[in-house]
């Protein structure tokens, strides 16, 4: 079985232009992510999927495989749908570009034992929140799932309601999601879902049409994305004391 990694990274972000490039600790943010991304041994390859001939340059430079792609996605599986044409798998796992404090294990988790070949299939690697703040906070997802951890319905509002037991968890989605080749050909094949439409969630289009999403759960996942100065100025922080900087 051969799978891939593919790290979507385009430089036109709204909030912080040139985000895969920004360095952390003297090093582009793109080269920490793959660098963590290489400890799975689940991996057979891990590529850079992009849009931009400067993300290309530095990852030539830095020996990082790398594809073009266009740049007209909306988005990342999008990306992941046209670099799959080119590069055969059994599986792909999409590794989110701003977290450069992404951790293996989470990788992992979202390679299943068996990946089914005759249907769309998909994983999503998910985790607990225990803060009040990460449910209420809009920009994380949160997932409801069946006994299989086969996915329900993801909103960015606080889901299950408590109104009849407060007996349970809330789990956000983590921005690692795996597919096999149908799976990204349907959605490149597609149009937005209804409660994609409503959600503005990309990845409900599987569950707007009835593919399966299978979930898994990592325990105390640290998930941080660089979305704006400020994130990058807190994992620069963090990234110092893990590293012994001063």
């Amino acid at each position: 079985m051969r799978v891939v990694g593919i790290i979507p990274a385009r430089y036109g972000s709204t909030r912080l232009p040139g985000k895969p490039l920004r360095l952390i600790l003297g090093r582009p943010m793109l080269q920490w992510v793959y660098e963590r991304t290489r400890s799975v041994k689940k991996l057979d390859v891990i590529y850079t999927a992009t849009d931009d001939e400067r993300i290309k340059a530095v990852c030539d430079e830095l020996n990082i495989p790398v594809i073009m792609t266009s740049d007209k996605h909306r988005t990342a599986a999008n990306r992941l749908a046209e670099a799959a044409k080119t590069i055969s798998a059994d599986f792909y796992v999409q590794i989110n570009g701003d977290e450069p404090l992404i951790e293996p294990r989470a990788i992992e988790a979202a390679i299943p034992d068996y990946i089914p070949q005759d249907k769309e299939f998909g994983t999503n690697v998910i985790t607990e929140m225990t803060d009040p703040v990460q449910v209420i906070d809009t920009s994380n997802i949160k997932m409801v799932f069946d006994c299989g951890m086969n996915a329900l319905y993801m909103s960015r509002a606080p889901v299950p309601y408590p109104f009849k037991s407060l007996n349970f968890k809330y789990y956000k989605h983590v921005g690692i999601i795996g597919y096999n080749k149908k799976m990204l050909d349907f959605y490149a094949d597609s149009q937005p879902g209804r409660f994609e439409l409503i959600e503005g969630i990309d990845t409900l289009r599987f569950i707007d049409y009835g593919k399966q999403l299978k979930l898994s759960i990592v325990e105390n996942c640290r998930c941080l994305s660089v979305d704006t100065e400020k994130d990058l100025e807190i994992i620069t922080q963090i990234m110092k004391e893990e590293n012994n900087v001063h």
